[in-house]
């Protein structure tokens, strides 16, 4: 059995209008073409769905009991095809994205913020979490894509390149390194040091480890914490000094503290979309990607 969509919808208008000349205008076919497409439904079904006279047609009694269900399909599928459009007009739809706590309160607000007054029918879901979570949120589909720095490869994830960033020290305006010019890692070993806990730390050591400078550097901080926030406050208390991206300016400049680029070595993060792999965006996460790579090259650095 094999029933076209052009067979339904003429079996339905024909149904409504009980004129096959009405019926062929409103089709914008021919009236022999009509009479075809209801032949063949009936064949392919192999009953009769309209009783005919010389000066009338109407359902038979098995036309009206299909009639409801032939007339919802067609409702069904123009809700279907109205959803499509709206999907890919981006005047429907939503974006799930999974991002680092940090990042989340300094870059991306701004990015949703700008991404929403150009599409407000939108809706951008920002899940701010720890670095270690954003992989398992994508994996798990709890998310669209995460963006996040460099981790260990995965076939089940694909991951694209969002920006490089130098480190930079957080330190009071009053600091004496305020004076220091280049300002190195190998002057920070004199101060207490606050870093984040985990790979944070880790990763940081194993880069510093790696340079040439590794043998004279020896980073041993006095504080490991899990968010910058408390590593900021820390720093503004007086307790020591922090190093992060770039990006994290806007947090910086709330505790009233100033950011300053390390050298000898420049060591640089790498920050990435994670995507699952083989799997096809949404047009509106498409979109929402598309504005965050544009707003980021747009700024030398992210902030």
């Amino acid at each position: 059995m094999n029933i076209s969509l052009r067979q339904l919808r003429a079996f339905v208008e024909l149904a409504k209008t009980e004129s096959f000349t009405v019926a062929a205008q409103n089709l914008f076919i021919t009236q022999s073409a009509l009479s075809s497409l209801i032949k063949q439904m009936e064949l392919s079904l192999g009953l009769q769905l309209f009783d005919r006279s010389t000066r009338r047609v109407q359902l038979s009694n098995v036309g009206q009991d299909l009639y409801p269900l032939v007339d919802k399909i067609l409702l069904d599928l123009g809700s279907v095809l109205d959803e499509a459009a709206n999907l890919k007009a981006l005047k429907k739809g939503q974006v799930r994205i999974a991002a680092p706590q940090l990042l989340s309160s300094t870059v991306f607000p701004e990015v949703i913020a700008q991404f929403q007054q150009q599409y407000p029918d939108i809706q951008v879901q920002l899940h701010d979490c720890g670095v270690e979570q954003v992989a398992n949120k994508v994996l798990s589909a709890e998310v669209d894509f995460g963006v996040g720095p460099e981790r260990d490869s995965s076939a089940d994830i694909h991951s694209s390149l969002l920006f490089e960033s130098p480190f930079h020290l957080v330190l009071p305006a009053d600091h004496p390194l305020q004076q220091q010019e280049p300002l190195t890692w190998q002057s920070l070993q004199n101060y207490p040091l606050i870093l984040l806990q985990g790979q944070f730390a880790k990763r940081l050591s194993g880069d510093l480890d790696s340079t040439e400078y590794g043998p004279e550097l020896n980073l041993r901080p006095a504080h490991l914490v899990s968010f910058m926030s408390t590593a900021l406050s820390m720093v503004n208390s007086g307790l020591g000094l922090t190093v992060c991206m770039p990006y994290a300016k806007p947090l910086v400049d709330l505790y009233g503290l100033q950011m300053r680029p390390l050298y000898s070595p420049a060591v640089y993060r790498r920050f990435y979309v994670h995507e699952r792999s083989a799997r096809t965006l949404s047009p509106a996460a498409e979109q929402f990607k598309n504005a965050l790579f544009s707003y980021l090259a747009s700024h030398s650095e992210p902030a």
